[in-house]
């Protein structure tokens, strides 16, 4: 493959890792596609991502040479948080606010009706590891007192001694100026020189102390598990071609990517970016197929992931958090709920069934698998009812039924139930679980959902896709093909992205145009440097400003670009009203014309972006209408049916399955309801519509 170059994009879920290889024709010939998976190896993730690559490499007939660049979707340091493994951290804050972890916010869970039960989450730092230093800055970053070197050497050395490993440092105002934060710098490089450090002045440069200081923290805590992630994963790939160093990029959770090496130092920027790729990559798919606003549905084995694209622009958010740990970073906006192919199927003490958010992952897997898994899951429930084949990825993982009988025939004698009506109550629950996702991303953002026609994906997300029609009443969903490998394909669809940030406080009546131009300026000027650094120098990257608002007196924000062009006040007036517009857009009502709600202005970012060249999809040959069946079998809908078995890869554009039908290819099956049909599109996409 002399004259070619390929680009892999390697996603690693909670049960399979999946590959996508995009082989570039230097002579101008049609680019070539291939996918595969590979079950994923949770005690080391990086021998799963290897073992993908040699796949790709060996369908295509290549080597390493031949390989471009590679492209990692990573959930390490989201499953660092979710596990709770953040034992070791120290924080250094400012002299009197040593209680800022322990007094948080006022906001309380599902409401004020839960305050008398809900009990405060353990804290990320306990309060005998944080220490504080003397010296203060004022909101503008001018110096009040001076920065008391005895005291942050005495903290130091306090934290060293107990053998903390990863410090987290937020000190007041330091978003304004960082001078004390880099003063504290120097003594822990010269008195700690072992310790994990952060810095909120480059982890998070907004005001809010108790934000900045847990999303500084987070960050401190999976630093040591990303960089060593990512060093093995290295070293993994330069085993594989020694002669030179293969480039390396992650995904990270402002849907773009970033060299590996920039990861590691800012490892909190891949945090919740699993999603991200596969939200991206459908939206790519559906632009393409002529759908430019749609809701995303990625099923996995552990869990169902959903977010909203409107005019081919997947939601963006700074306000999340990672179970019960705030986390103020740029990401696309997802919600997860606890619902795969994996999820596990008990009875609950009241003599309910229920579904999930435990899952059987991918060791040990459903009792289907034949690994030593015993408790019934959704996947063992679709095999029972004859949803999916008796083996997945093309015979490469043979089904057990019976195993699967067995398993959900425990929780049925439990309710009194015969295993197949307990089998498809499980599948019941696990589309309201998701129809409840879908709702949440779309009715509970001022959304109809009605309105937005669903993109499934994932091993499992198109398996109930039909009963989602009829919970939702959306016009349609479209089921790219090869639906499992969404995500990894979405890594190669994604351009290099930089975020910058800083606080600028003012009211819009009081503008001061020269310092906005000034700060808009000293911010592109560090994101060019950051795409510079990513080989987008000399204008080949663009950076879009955007600018967070809200009503004088409000405590959020709402976030929007901003317009190109010099910064006058025609400018900020048009950024002005943009923000009533989006205010009413997202609230219901602006304050327009209205003289004593006056507009203040809060965060100033740049996102930087070095566009990449999208692998194209192809369209495929028109189909003969006549559908050749593989077979027939026994199919549990409302109720048994023999429905038509179909492989996917036999069926051309313009070619339509009626229902009861099973459409099946090698990582996905689409059961097609009686009353519904599946049609096949230009770019072979699967069209599931009522009949």
């Amino acid at each position: 493959m002399a004259d070619s170059m390929i680009r892999i994009g390697i996603d690693t879920g909670g049960t399979f890792t999946d590959v996508v290889a995009v082989v570039t024709d230097a002579g101008g010939g049609p680019p070539r596609r291939i996918s595969t998976k590979t079950p994923s190896t949770p005690a080391d993730p990086s021998i799963a991502f290897l073992r993908g690559v040699t796949l790709a490499l060996e369908r295509l007939g290549a080597g390493p040479a031949d390989v471009e660049s590679v492209r990692h979707g990573t959930t390490v340091a989201t499953n660092h948080l979710l596990q709770g493994a953040v034992s070791s951290i120290g924080l250094i804050t400012t002299e009197g606010y040593e209680s800022i972890l322990e007094i948080a916010r006022q906001s309380v869970p599902d409401g004020y009706g839960n305050s008398y039960f809900w009990v405060k989450p353990p804290r990320i730092v306990p309060a005998d590891l944080v220490r504080t230093v003397g010296g203060r800055l004022d909101p503008g970053g001018r110096e009040i007192r001076p920065f008391d070197d005895d005291s942050a050497v005495a903290a130091v050395r306090f934290l060293r001694e107990r053998g903390v490993a990863a410090i987290g440092v937020c000190l007041l105002h330091s978003y304004a100026d960082d001078a004390h934060e880099r003063a504290l710098e120097r003594i822990v490089r010269r008195e700690y020189p072992q310790a994990v450090l952060s810095l909120s002045s480059r982890v998070l440069p907004e005001y809010r102390e108790y934000e900045r200081a847990m999303t500084t923290l987070v960050d401190a805590a999976v630093k040591p598990a990303v960089a060593q992630y990512v060093s093995t994963i290295q070293r993994r790939l330069d085993e594989l071609d020694p002669g030179r160093r293969l480039p390396f990029s992650i995904m990270r959770s402002n849907g773009g990517v970033l060299s590996a090496a920039e990861v590691v130092e800012q490892p909190i920027s891949t945090v919740l970016s699993g999603p991200a790729a596969g939200v991206l990559g459908a939206a790519e798919i559906a632009a393409r197929a002529g759908c430019d606003s749609v809701v995303t549905c990625d099923g996995g084995g552990t869990s169902t992931d959903v977010a909203v694209v409107r005019a081919g622009r997947a939601s963006v958010t700074t306000d999340a958090a990672v179970g019960s740990f705030p986390v103020r970073v740029p990401m696309v906006d997802v919600v997860t709920v606890g619902a795969g192919g994996g999820s596990i199927a008990w009875a609950s003490p009241e003599g309910t069934l229920k579904v999930g958010p435990r899952s059987a992952g991918a060791d040990p897997g459903p009792a289907c698998y034949g690994r030593g898994g015993t408790e019934p899951t959704v996947t063992d429930a679709a095999l029972l009812l004859g949803r999916i084949p008796p083996h997945l990825l093309g015979g490469g993982v043979p089904l057990d039924a019976g195993a699967a009988r067995s398993a959900i025939g425990r929780v049925a004698g439990d309710l009194g139930l015969d295993p197949e009506t307990c089998a498809g109550g499980i599948l019941e629950i696990f589309a309201w679980n998701q129809a409840n996702a879908l709702r949440r991303i779309t009715t509970g953002r001022g959304l109809d959902v009605r309105d937005f026609p669903l993109v499934t994906f994932g091993g499992s997300g198109s398996l109930l896709a039909c009963r989602l029609l009829d919970l939702l009443g959306a016009p349609a969903v479209l089921v790219p093909p090869d639906p499992g490998n969404v995500s990894a394909y979405g890594l190669l669809t994604v351009d290099v992205r930089c975020d910058d940030v800083r606080t600028w406080v003012a009211r819009d009546d009081d503008l001061d145009l020269p310092a906005l131009a000034g700060a808009f300026d000293a911010l592109a000027a560090t994101t060019r440097e950051s795409l510079r650094r990513e080989g987008f120098g000399n204008g080949a990257g663009r950076v879009q400003r955007v600018a967070d608002l809200r009503y004088l007196g409000q405590a959020y924000e709402v976030g929007l670009d901003c317009p190109d062009g010099a910064v006058t006040r025609d400018w900020a007036d048009a950024v002005v009203r943009g923000f009533h517009d989006a205010h009413r857009a997202r609230y219901g009502y602006d304050f327009r014309g209205r003289p004593d709600q006056p507009v203040e202005w809060v965060n100033l970012r740049t996102a930087g972006t070095g566009p990449v060249q999208r692998p194209p999809i192809p369209e495929i040959d028109d189909g003969t209408g006549e559908i050749e069946p593989l077979g027939r079998r026994r199919v549990r809908f409302d109720g048994w049916v023999e429905a038509v078995v179909v492989d996917r890869s036999s069926l051309g554009a313009g070619d339509v399955v009626d229902g009861p039908a099973v459409v099946q290819e090698f990582g996905s099956t689409v059961p097609v309801h009686p009353g519904y049909r599946a049609r096949v599109d230009r770019f072979a996409n699967l069209l599931l519509e009522r009949a």
